[in-house]
């Protein structure tokens, strides 16, 4: 196996350039030229023209696919969390401070699953793997839900780079190793009361009788020294880059090398403001570098680009799964 201790660190490499776009951009900000139709036509006929894609997914990607953390399928299968804790949507309650193991793991075995084992309401990845699935692509994205995946992306044209519901890691910062938790989280929905539909997906039971703890033997350790576990989260700087996750991120600076003088579509999807460093600005900046390629972002209501590439930049508001049927039509 190849040693990474001496890695090429396509993560590291992309905020560099995120970081020299903050230092290059004005302020002014553009939301593009063009009617929107119009935005949807040219984007089309670059799909077809382009050499390569690079894909840059945020979380407005997975919200356009039906994997909302509040509203309907919180108050679904939270229901007894937010009665008892006051917990409105899924996100916040990540960060609550729960009585015991127990009932934090409960909660957690609850996100993970409707997060990263079923399928999104909508098919929305599956529409977007379709647009790009005979092209030269490759996939940078924050979201840690594994939709990618699921949706028949070639995994190794993918760099999670905030870490994968699906993993845990040891408590212990000298353990740089992740473990992958399905079998654990079914056991533990199951302990719960969830109960399976027709379709094999656990469901709320018709008495809506739920248990918001786990039995304490099923806490999840480590496989290796069994000690505590959490989820292989970016939050801290205790972070686990395991083997996957470098080999995936020298993937990624592979191929931005490959077609950094060519004809290249970076497409930004859903992409925010919290983290801009990681996606969004290197996009600016590797878009001003090459005379060649066209910076796209389609977001709903924050879809704009710096003036200085206007020229060569498409932007189109709205919702992305719409979108996306419109260019396939």
């Amino acid at each position: 196996m190849k040693n990474y201790y001496n890695k090429i660190n396509g993560y590291q490499e992309t905020i560099q350039k995120g970081l020299i776009a903050a230092r290059t951009f004005k302020r002014e900000l553009s939301t593009g030229k063009g009617s929107k139709n119009d935005n949807i036509q040219l984007l089309k006929e670059e799909l077809q023209n382009a050499e390569a894609i690079v894909i840059g997914a945020g979380a407005g990607l997975s919200t356009s696919a039906g994997l909302t953390y509040s509203g309907e399928r919180f108050e679904n299968y939270f229901f007894d969390f937010a009665k008892r804790y006051g917990i409105s949507d899924m996100y916040s309650g990540g960060f609550y401070s729960f009585p015991d193991k127990e009932t934090r793991w409960a909660w957690w075995a609850r996100h993970i699953y409707y997060n990263r084992y079923i399928e999104p309401p909508k098919p929305v990845y599956k529409e977007l793997l379709s647009i790009v699935k005979d092209k030269e692509y490759f996939v940078l994205t924050t979201n840690v839900d594994h939709q990618f995946q699921r949706a028949g992306f070639d995994k190794s044209r993918l760099f999670y780079t905030q870490g994968d519901y699906g993993l845990f890691q040891s408590v212990n910062p000298n353990i740089k190793k992740t473990y992958d938790n399905e079998e654990w989280v079914m056991k533990a929905m199951e302990a719960q009361g969830f109960v399976k539909d027709q379709r094999g997906i656990f469901i709320v039971p018709e008495d809506r009788k739920l248990s918001m703890c786990i039995p304490t033997e099923m806490i999840p350790k480590c496989p290796d020294n069994e000690s505590e576990v959490t989820m292989n989260l970016r939050s801290d700087n205790y972070f686990v880059e395991d083997v996957g996750w470098d080999i995936a991120s020298e993937s990624y600076y592979n191929f931005l090398k490959r077609y950094e003088d060519s004809h290249v579509i970076y497409l930004e999807l859903g992409v925010g403001s919290n983290t801009p460093v990681i996606i969004k600005y290197p996009f600016w900046q590797m878009t001003l570098e090459n005379e060649k390629a066209t910076y796209v972002c389609i977001n709903y209501k924050e879809a704009f680009c710096p003036k200085e590439i206007e020229y060569k930049s498409i932007c189109i508001d709205g919702d992305i799964g719409e979108i996306l049927k419109k260019i396939m039509q």
